[in-house]
């Protein structure tokens, strides 16, 4: 089975998407679901989905590690032509996973009871961004 999920973003952030992944699976058995994003500014975390504040601690650490090419640590950058914040957004994807595998059981994935699945958006402006899903028996 392969199908796509589409997130829609407003900005730096991450975006969960555990209940669309959970109703993709729905009722297709046992296997291992994989999980790719087609883009190369944003990637996928697993994560904890109980306080919103790891989700902000997160996103103020990766852009206190990778600023935005305005600020001076950052001059050496030369891609700069797609806006301050872009070529960070490539740094930080290539930091972190753009694809995750996840075992799947009954249609389910076998997530952790405190785990989410998140599209971490490191681009400013809204997005509208596609996850591929694969699930092999």
């Amino acid at each position: 089975m392969q199908t796509r999920i589409t997130i829609e973003t407003r900005g730096q952030g991450l975006y969960e998407f555990t209940r669309e992944l959970r109703s993709a699976l729905a009722g297709r058995g046992d296997g291992l679901a994989t999980l790719f994003v087609r883009h190369t500014s944003c990637s996928l975390l697993i994560q904890e989905n109980a306080d919103p504040e790891v989700r902000t601690d997160l996103r103020n650490y990766f852009a206190r590690l990778v600023p935005p090419t305005t600020d001076p640590s950052m001059a050496y950058l030369t891609h700069t032509y797609e806006g301050p914040d872009d070529m960070p957004a490539h740094i930080k994807a290539a930091l972190l996973p753009v694809s995750l595998s996840i075992p799947v059981a009954d249609g389910a994935p076998l997530l952790g009871t405190w785990q989410g699945v998140y599209l971490f958006e490191h681009r400013d402006a809204p997005h509208r961004r596609e996850v591929v899903l694969h699930l092999s028996a």
